[in-house]
């Protein structure tokens, strides 16, 4: 029997011979999972600084350090709520391809978290990292603390009830909700397939009320033209229309299937593909220089200014690195489309940010399954990954502005324009 000493703060009268009361195994368990956290956290940052030891700046100073910590704030947890202070981390770095400061981001508890995933968002990713699903109960067990509740036959009925909600979705009729703008994207992740690894075919659209929806999610072999034409002609036989401006990165099957089953659809090539393709045909030393001149072209006012920023590129690399700027040049049309929509959609359509951001966590990985995986699971995993996501997606700017386009309202340099003969107005409110 242990002894415990009463606390009069809880106004619980326990004798040192009696059982400890069940608010105080809630304060042992909170203080053990606070601890946890803590030292998880701060493992997690030794790690990351540790990786980029060797960078460091001109006068020889480490360009990762830590940073003390940030503000307390109190995560809702199983055990309860408890308060946290994550270590902070001085990133000094830079973005090769956006040029932009790096930053830590927690994969334990992201800056946003204010509760632990539920294990509905947890078993998604860890079957597309490359976790066999014989391994669930273990792995959730150590991340949660307890493995009550789950087991084999647990997941299984689970695992099953995802398939056949990713099987009517893949069948649901499209009909009666339009999708003015689409992302597509072919996420590579770690699920063998025998000889291939899983790849997903995903679309992703902007109603005509501005809000943001998965439209389709399919596996296909190595986003070839056919893999896309059958999920666009697929989508097509359920209803869907054709989308007025398309985003995606340099995959030519997706570009050949869009003008095959959409051809009126415009096209809209992500700068951050582009940039990447384009910085990889020239030299280091020339990369610095070229970068900040592409970004000229994606920051302009108007396309105007883009054309000329264009014009500046080829001007000052065409000579030596004539690959490198026709990789601009032969796609201009398709990178700048953006600039004849509204303006404050441009944020939105020059990337594909909104598929790259969900399928961060669980792309680009190089630890696999020992065995094959399941076409269909991974499917259902990946479905029920964006179907989480999605809850937090924000509606697009200017919502309003989407019917308009829809509508076939001309807007000249983002600004919509009454009659096409007029002279630019401005933008709606």
């Amino acid at each position: 029997m242990l002894t415990v000493v009463p606390d009069p703060a809880d106004g619980d009268r326990r004798t040192t011979d009696g059982p400890i009361s069940s608010s105080l195994i809630d304060e042992i368990v909170r203080e053990g999972a606070r601890r946890m956290l803590a030292e998880a956290l701060k493992a997690e940052v030794d790690a990351y600084i540790a990786a980029f030891t060797g960078e460091r700046d001109e006068a020889w100073r480490r360009l990762v350090v830590r940073n003390g910590y940030h503000q307390p704030r109190e995560v809702l947890t199983a055990a309860g709520a408890i308060e946290v202070r994550a270590p902070r981390v001085n990133d000094k770095r830079t973005d090769e391809v956006t040029g932009e400061r790096r930053r830590f981001s927690s994969a334990i508890l992201p800056p946003w978290a204010r509760k632990t995933p539920k294990v509905t968002e947890v078993l998604p990713l860890l079957y597309l990292h490359g976790l066999s699903s014989g391994d669930f109960v273990p792995a959730l067990g150590q991340f949660l603390g307890s493995a009550n509740g789950l087991s084999a036959p647990v997941i299984t009925r689970l695992t099953e009830q995802w398939k056949a909600e990713q099987r009517a979705f893949a069948d649901r009729d499209l009909s009666g909700v339009d999708y003015v703008y689409l992302w597509a994207d072919g996420v590579h992740v770690n699920i063998r397939l025998e000889e291939q690894r899983l790849c997903l075919l995903v679309m992703i659209g902007v109603r005509a009320d501005g809000r943001k929806e998965l439209i389709a999610l399919a596996d296909g072999y190595r986003e070839s033209t056919e893999s896309w034409a059958d999920l666009l002609r697929d989508c097509k036989r359920r209803g869907m229309r054709a989308p007025a401006l398309a985003v995606g990165d340099g995959a030519l099957g997706f570009w050949a299937a869009l003008g095959e089953v959409f051809p009126q659809a415009r096209a809209q090539r992500c700068r951050f593909h582009k940039i990447a393709n384009v910085l990889g045909a020239l030299p280091k030393s020339a990369q610095p220089g070229a970068k900040k001149a592409l970004a000229e072209i994606w920051n302009a006012e108007d396309k105007d200014h883009a054309l000329a920023a264009v014009k500046a590129f080829q001007a000052a690399y065409g000579a030596k690195y004539g690959k490198a700027v026709a990789k601009v040049v032969d796609d201009v049309e398709e990178l700048l489309a953006f600039y004849d929509f509204p303006a404050e959609h441009w944020v939105h359509l020059r990337t594909t940010n909104p598929i790259e951001s969900t399928f961060a966590t669980v792309r680009h990985r190089t630890k696999v399954t020992k065995g094959p995986g399941s076409r269909a699971a991974g499917l259902a995993m990946a479905f029920k990954l964006i179907e989480s996501a999605q809850a937090r997606w924000r509606a697009v700017n200017a919502p309003h502005l989407v019917a308009l386009v829809r509508a076939g309202a001309t807007f000249i340099n983002g600004r919509l324009v009454e009659r096409p003969d007029d002279q630019p107005s401005p933008a709606a409110a």
